[in-house]
């Protein structure tokens, strides 16, 4: 049988055929006028400086793994065949640039600029006469797919004159080698990371020589709109029932944790490049089969590896997270639809930071929503190792380790969208400084955005420079927020903001203006796997605060020591909830400082109190939480109830989310 990535097919009419789902994508080279832009854009990288707990925080990166890195993990370092050595050649030199890029001028750093500068010196210089690039001994297009993505980011944030004619020289090179050098494995299920930098090079040289690029690369690719309508894994899946014994297939690339958070966006990415309505639709089945059959209360779907079922033990790879956070990034301004800004906090807020330990010196390859251990012991994963869970330099695999860096940064330079009004898009919230130029002579804007977002309920805006005329400036609204309140220099607006939408401010903005959005955050018990709960509140979910003992199990260099984490008071409790009575009032909220380090236990800046019945039936299980009981749960009248403490997702590293909930026997 041939292999995917041999298997060609004809130029046939721009439709999505019900075909098996290891086949490729039956398209023709798209016509011209089959690329369309997105509902918004993304602005220009540097445009938007992180300020408050959220330049900490990326300052807090940048002075653990993410800045020190290449400094002593040997992938990294001066051997690396992406400088020019004779190291690792594969996909963790361009992992690592397209986080390093957007850190290193996000937070406008000189030292990680430069880093990052011989890296894009070396690809650049590497241009061969015939357009190909990088290391000669790479002959798979998927590490080239990652460098292009670094290199539009730069371009937009120095302006590098190189950078446009080397991609269109290397795009012409690729669109001649394809049929004799077709995708082959990895790149054939991430193809449509490809469409990223041709759409870009397309809105600036509109050379039709693109479209046919990103029609051959369909032709190639694997078809994640079938996939999904006729999708196969409602099971958790396992080595078994992938075939793994023999090594990777073609099943299991398509159960694989991170190349379905990448395709989250591949379908409405090639809808609006050659495709069709219903493929820029497509991602709301995606959503929906991965949050019924693996969906996880931290907002990601299980992967670990593989897809792996709704038990909270299961666990999700830190690759996974980040790449997932991107899709969400790139919905929001294709789609323009407010729900990708919601699952976008919700994973960034929540599942990034949960798989750092407080200092990002260090990292999981696999979290779990329920985790009240971290070692090398055995576990239930679906396919990956048993010291998937350790805190360290590179737990199981490197992959995360080289690929970690994007989740922060990116997301930060996504706070803010462009609309094709000539208006601006408050996407997402946290706080910062939004400096840029509105098309068609609107002259330069300047929006200071200051929040305790998301651990407090205020976002205020203040115009520093209101541009040359009118424009509209919207602000989202999460799902979330009923009652949300926006007021204009201390009056109310008009009308009342819906969950759910963007609200719409249109007038000539001046220096001086403020904006107030409040954005109120109820306590919401959400139901889950085993008819157990979890504890959300505003866009921050909340887990057990568990005692921690930190013990080393290997030196490393510098501070990327390895970690396992045991717990030091008991773990397995449920909820007593009212009955009778919303959930929500069993629930006090204590607010604490911003001052600390706000995603580790000690430096929590929310805290949920609600009382709890021990269960001491709940136990391990394959050294991982066992299922939650099944609630409700009956315990006798005289139980004792303690009071329990949650806190942020984020600030856990051991942590209860999903809790059975009690009910007192007469």
């Amino acid at each position: 049988m041939l292999t995917l990535a041999r298997y060609v097919l004809p130029l046939v009419i721009a439709v999505w055929l019900p075909r098996s789902p290891r086949q490729p994508l039956p398209v023709p080279v798209p016509p011209l006028e089959a690329f369309r832009p997105g509902a918004l854009h993304a602005l220009p990288l540097g445009s938007v400086q992180p300020q408050g707990w959220l330049r900490r925080q990326l300052q807090l990166q940048a002075d653990g793994l993410s800045g020190h890195l290449e400094e002593f993990w040997p992938d990294l370092g001066p051997t690396s065949a992406w400088l020019g050595g004779a190291g690792e050649g594969w996909e963790r030199g361009p992992y690592y640039l397209d986080g390093l890029v957007p850190l290193a001028y996000g937070l406008d750093d000189a030292a990680l600029k430069a880093k990052a500068q011989k890296w894009i010196d070396w690809a650049l210089h590497s241009q061969r006469p015939d357009g190909g690039f990088g290391p000669a001994k790479n002959q798979d297009w998927w590490p080239n797919m990652l460098v292009l993505k670094a290199l539009m980011q730069y371009q937009e944030a120095t302006h590098d004159p190189r950078v446009v004619p080397f991609m269109t020289r290397y795009f012409a090179y690729q669109s001649s080698q394809l049929a004799q050098r077709p995708l082959h494995e990895w790149a054939v299920y991430r193809w449509a990371e490809e469409l990223l930098p041709i759409r870009w090079l397309y809105a600036r040289t509109r050379n039709p020589q693109l479209l046919t690029l990103a029609g051959q690369l369909a032709q190639q690719g694997f078809n994640w709109q079938w996939a999904y309508a006729h999708f196969p894994f409602t099971q958790p899946t396992s080595s078994a029932s992938l075939g793994l014994a023999s090594g990777n297939n073609d099943l299991a690339l398509q159960a694989h944790g991170v190349n379905n958070a990448m395709a989250l966006k591949m379908p409405a990415l090639w809808g609006y490049t050659g495709g069709t309505q219903a493929d820029r639709k497509a991602i709301y089945n995606q959503l929906t089969m991965l949050d019924t059959y693996h969906g996880l209360p931290n907002g990601m779907f299980s992967g670990d590896e593989h897809l792996a079922g709704r038990n909270p033990s299961q666990g999700v790879e830190l690759c996974t997270v980040v790449e997932a956070q991107f899709s969400y990034e790139e919905l929001l301004a294709l789609l323009g639809d407010p729900q990708f800004g919601d699952r976008l906090e919700k994973i960034t807020f929540n599942a990034l930071p949960a798989t750092f330990d407080p200092t990002m010196w260090a990292h999981q390859y696999d979290q779990q929503p329920n985790q009240v251990l971290v070692s090398r012991a055995h576990r239930q994963w679906s396919t990956n190792g048993d010291d998937s869970n350790v805190f360290g330099l590179e737990p199981w695999f490197g992959c995360c380790t080289a690929n970690m860096h994007q989740g922060w940064p990116k997301f930060a330079a996504s706070l803010w969208l462009a609309s094709p009004d000539g208006g601006l898009v408050a996407a997402a919230y946290a706080p910062n400084r939004l400096r840029t130029s509105l098309g068609a002579s609107g002259g330069e804007v300047i929006i200071r955005e200051e929040t305790d977002y998301p651990f407090r309920e205020t976002v205020r805006f203040t115009v520093e420079k209101g541009g040359k005329k009118a424009f509209p400036l919207q602000l989202r609204i999460p799902a979330w927020a009923t009652g949300s309140t926006v007021a204009v220099n201390g009056k109310s607006a008009p009308s009342a903001p819906q969950p759910g939408t963007f609200y719409p401010l249109q007038r000539r903005w001046k220096a001086g203006d403020v904006v107030e959005l409040r954005l109120p955050m109820q306590v919401r018990v959400v139901p889950g796997y085993n008819q157990s709960v979890s504890v959300e509140r505003g866009p921050l979910v909340y887990g057990l605060k568990v005692g921690e003992q930190w013990t080393k199990l290997r030196d490393r260099p510098s501070l990327a020591d390895d970690y396992q984490v045991q717990a030091t008071t008991p773990w397995n409790y449920g909820l007593l909830l009212p009955t009778g009575q919303a959930p929500a009032t069993a629930f006090k909220v204590r607010e604490l400082p911003l001052d600390g380090v706000l995603f580790s236990p000690g430096g929590a800046a929310v805290e949920l109190q609600v009382a709890g019945v021990r269960l001491p039936q709940w136990q391990l299980v394959d050294n991982s939480a066992g299922p939650p009981p099944a609630s409700p749960v009956a315990v006798p009248a005289g139980t004792p109830v303690e009071v329990l403490t949650l806190i942020p997702y984020g600030a856990t590293k051991l942590r209860i989310t999903a809790f059975p909930f009690v009910q007192r026997q007469p």
